[in-house]
């Protein structure tokens, strides 16, 4: 009992360890990552019962319960689905062994302890996460433009602003031209990779 006490008040619980690149394919959340579409790990963090896995694409999470426990339950954040927010580090104190980056992916929060040594490779990690979150926040904005640019197009008809005698024909070209620039802008200002934003912040 005490020494679980002690374990806890030092960060020792489960504290992550940084993989570099040339052990990536030891990790197991490898085998799940959609490498035949491009897919690839860009920073991999491993505890004894966890590994977070950051691609391109998506965060890979192995949740294991246990640390005596080979079970693993497996969850897939892609980024384009999961905003990136509240990204924030906790610095280690005089005695603790960890430091903790926290940030949420849609409704999910997460909060890893990482040895206290991996600080300038988290800071690599908390730039990316920060990166991503703010192409995400402009895109959503973008998004909202579009939106907005629709609805008003969609005023014409409702105004009644077509000659009358073409009101059909025009209504459903402007109905497909509305559809078809819509798509275009959410495509558009809905990123899934995020390759280059690795490879600019990730140096350590």
């Amino acid at each position: 009992m005490f020494k679980k006490i002690a374990s806890d008040a030092l960060g020792l619980s489960d504290i992550g360890r940084i993989i570099s690149r040339e052990d990536f394919d030891k990790a197991q959340s490898d085998d799940f990552v959609l490498s035949e579409d491009g897919e690839r790990i860009h920073f991999l963090i491993k505890s004894k019962t966890d590994e977070y896995c950051f691609t391109n694409r998506a965060l890979i999470h192995l949740d294991g319960e246990k640390a005596s426990s080979s079970k693993r339950n497996i969850y897939r954040y892609d980024y384009y689905k999961n905003p990136v927010k509240n990204v924030s580090i906790e610095t280690a104190g005089t005695v603790d062994l960890d430091l903790e980056i926290k940030f949420s992916m849609g409704s999910q929060y997460f909060s890893v302890d990482i040895a206290k040594d991996e600080g300038e490779a988290i800071a690599d990690l908390y730039k990316s996460l920060v990166a991503i979150g703010h192409i995400q926040e402009e895109n959503e904005r973008q998004r909202e433009f579009a939106h907005n640019s629709v609805n008003t197009a969609s005023s014409l008809i409702k105004d009644n602003r077509f000659h009358d005698n073409d009101i059909s024909q025009e209504f459903e070209q402007t109905v497909e031209f509305a559809y078809k620039w819509f798509t275009n802008k959410h495509d558009e200002f809905t990123r899934k990779d995020y390759q280059e934003i690795f490879d600019k912040y990730i140096q350590n």
